[in-house]
């Protein structure tokens, strides 16, 4: 019998802010496992392939307002991160701040 994996111990190590700021990441980081887990059956990140992200900000982000697209690309690049992958994903440059600021 495994344990459930633990987002807020992965990520613990890479989050900083606010304590709000610390839990919309996590919050995003589970959506994101979830949908991943369940298209992909990889339960962990660190399972993850750039196509299963990629994946999600294609095709579960789509129709999301702008800063909700942006927020969780934060939180993709806060995953990066703690893998320690040099994903970069060019085509989503063009998501604006929620102040309009690039």
């Amino acid at each position: 019998m495994s344990k459930p994996f633990d987002m807020e111990v992965f990520l613990a190590g890479v989050l900083t802010g606010s304590r709000a700021t610390r839990q919309r990441h996590l919050r995003q980081a589970k959506i994101i496992q979830v949908d991943i887990a369940e298209r992909w059956q990889r339960e962990t990140p660190w399972g993850w392939q750039r196509k299963h992200v990629v994946w999600f900000l294609e095709h579960r982000l789509k129709g999301r307002s702008g800063s909700s697209q942006y927020y969780y690309l934060l939180t993709i690049r806060l995953l990066a991160r703690r893998l320690e992958k040099p994903w970069v994903f060019n085509r989503y440059q063009e998501i604006r701040r929620p102040d309009g600021r690039p």
